[in-house]
């Protein structure tokens, strides 16, 4: 049996497969569009169609002992009895590609034994290549990922619901209510650059939303988190995630993780555990 490609080549596979999704992607861009709407008003469009199909030809013919997971495929339960997975959402952010907004991503993953191990969130308008696999560090563009606060900032920038954010002004936390890029993988890349100091995802997130990030954010030394069940699990059998958070300051962690909690809850068997950890 062969060996399997290390992290970085699966990284190097991915890269390039997110490059030529990029191309095709801009193509549909800012074009007449079809367009639908799946199952829990999720909207589609036939870019998201396209470029599945593609991704999947092109990475599974490249490792075709792996497992493959999409938000455009329908699910195949064989990919729980493969050691390593391919996660991906072939456009996240398919509201604000359908709108013509400039955030949207190709976000790829590959997940071993349930841990993310290579990952890219690729922004082909805004031209931003983030990457990172398993020891090596993350990058932007080639270069380390750095995380950089703009000069000036008074107080953490955090996107959220609504309903986070009125928890969080009830708390008491000073901080600057952030842009909702609607790409959740794009938007908690930010978090690694210093854009944002902290992203939040609702609960029902989904492996594809966020398998690249957690790599990449991991990497650039970020916590990411399910504030109930603590660190991500890929590849399983339900592939959805309790409310996350990704936080460049520890110490906005008690807060923020109390007022996900207080909105979306935990499942039954962990809320004593947290009761007890919450200040």
């Amino acid at each position: 049996m062969p060996s399997l490609a290390t992290a970085a080549e699966d990284l190097q596979l991915l890269r390039s497969a997110a490059v030529t999704a990029g191309i095709i992607a801009t193509g549909y861009f800012r074009r007449e569009l079809k367009t639908w709407t799946k199952e829990f008003g999720s909207p589609v469009s036939e870019a998201d169609v396209v470029l599945d199909k593609f991704l999947h030809s092109s990475l599974t013919t490249a490792r075709p002992d792996y497992g493959w997971l999409s938000e455009e495929s329908v699910d195949n339960p064989e990919r729980l009895g493969r050691r390593r997975t391919f996660i991906v959402d072939p456009i996240d952010g398919t509201r604000g590609f359908i709108r013509g907004e400039d955030s949207w991503t190709v976000s790829l993953a590959v997940a071993e034994d349930g841990i993310a191990i290579a990952g890219v969130i690729y922004a082909p308008v805004r031209d931003e290549m983030y990457e990172a696999s398993t020891g090596s560090g993350a990058l932007l563009n080639g270069k380390p990922l750095e995380r950089r606060t703009p000069p000036g900032r008074q107080a953490p920038l955090i996107p959220a619901p609504g309903a986070v954010h009125q928890e969080l002004q009830t708390a008491g936390l000073y901080y600057t209510r952030g842009p909702a890029y609607p790409s959740l993988a794009y938007r908690l890349a930010q978090v690694a650059t210093g854009k944002l100091d902290a992203a939040v995802a609702r609960r029902g997130a989904q492996d594809w939303d966020v398998a690249a990030a957690a790599v990449i954010l991991d990497e650039a030394g970020i916590e990411f988190s399910d504030v109930c069940m603590g660190a991500l699990r890929f590849n399983r059998e339900e592939t959805r995630h309790g409310a996350l958070a990704a936080l460049a300051e520890v110490s906005l962690n008690p807060v923020l993780h109390a007022a996900l909690v207080k909105i979306y809850g935990c499942p039954p068997h962990q809320e004593g555990e947290i009761e007890v950890q919450l200040p």
